[in-house]
């Protein structure tokens, strides 16, 4: 238990990642390090990190991974009451390869593992009474119970006037086909208020368009109020509707240069920053005259870019006082 009330819950995998000690395909690669990782679990960090620490539902093995794991939550300050230990399942492998400019895929090893265990009604209603923020992410929607463990979540949230927030993070290679994932995605599209997202992502749940403002609508037009598109080497746009409570806006963020050792986490890096900034009581630095949503930008785009100048998901997230000093200097 804590001594104080968490805002935010935030629930999906917990994995380990092996990352390359050089780039290239993962047939060539012949050494890798081992760190913790899943995007929920990264999102968890991150907010931790940022002083916004939340509740996090994940389920990991009764396993030396899953030590390892939880060991490395708890060393974040990530509370443990929501932190399920399976002694029947083995904990989520992902094996990362990446290419010259650092951009990484994944090799997941997660056929039946803790992760996709979790199950329906694990987090009670008085939980969700409690917080003003869900999380779920899209990877925990390829496989039972946890697909409908995470749907029914999302939807109890959405009961009690939690915001939802939905990060697809497509993974093809998780899913027996297109549609299988997309037909999902549009489900919890209809659960969520803010989604955050990539052009890949969007296409894959069978969503494009040819600009931001375009793209950005036609996901609101599914239910979100909110969207956030990271663009990549563009930075970030986000938009919302007149039914989000900081009001219509729409607004971009050219991002910020940086020389990248590893991409991993970054987009997971700039949720957190969204959500602390979104979430919180206490003001996020942002240009003078900036609207909430574009201080939230901004400030989740300066998350991202520091995550990326250090190896690994969770081991390069930054304080909210190391964000300020990296802005501070530009």
């Amino acid at each position: 238990m804590t001594d104080y009330d968490p805002d935010v819950l935030v629930a999906g995998e917990t994995l380990i990642d092996f990352l390359p000690e050089t780039p290239g395909p993962l047939s060539s690669v012949e050494a890798f390090s081992r760190r913790a990782g899943g995007a929920p679990a990264n999102v968890a960090v991150g907010l931790a990190r940022l002083d916004a620490t939340p509740w996090f539902w994940t389920r990991v093995g009764a396993d030396p991974f899953g030590d390892h794991l939880a060991e490395t939550l708890a060393g974040h300050g990530v509370p443990d009451r929501f932190v399920e230990r399976d002694t029947d399942a083995k904990t989520a492998l992902a094996f990362v390869s990446h290419d010259d400019d650092a951009d990484r895929e994944f090799t997941f090893y997660r056929d039946g593992t803790a992760d996709t265990r979790v199950e329906p009604g694990a987090i009670p209603d008085e939980t969700l009474d409690a917080v003003e923020w869900v999380y779920v992410g899209g990877v925990m929607l390829a496989a039972e119970p946890g697909r409908t463990a995470t749907l029914d979540l999302a939807e109890r949230a959405a009961a009690r006037d939690c915001t939802v927030v939905f990060d697809p993070n497509a993974r093809p290679e998780l899913w027996t086909s297109a549609s299988e994932f997309a037909d999902l995605a549009a489900e919890m599209l209809g659960r969520a208020d803010v989604v955050k997202a990539t052009r890949d992502d969007l296409r894959e749940a069978g969503i494009e368009a040819e600009t931001p403002s375009a793209l950005a609508r036609a996901v609101c037009e599914r239910g979100p109020h909110t969207v956030l598109l990271t663009l990549g080497e563009s930075g970030a746009f986000a938009f919302a509707t007149d039914d989000a409570p900081w009001g219509p806006d729409e607004t971009s963020h050219s991002g910020y240069e940086v020389d990248p050792a590893d991409t991993t986490g970054a987009g997971d890096a700039f949720t957190a920053g969204a959500l602390a900034a979104l979430a919180s009581d206490d003001a996020v630095p942002a240009s003078e005259g900036a609207s909430p949503l574009a201080g939230a930008l901004e400030f989740a785009n300066a998350v991202a870019a520091v995550t990326t100048t250090a190896a690994g998901a969770m081991t390069a997230l930054p304080t909210r006082e190391e964000v300020r000093a990296f802005r501070d200097s530009r």
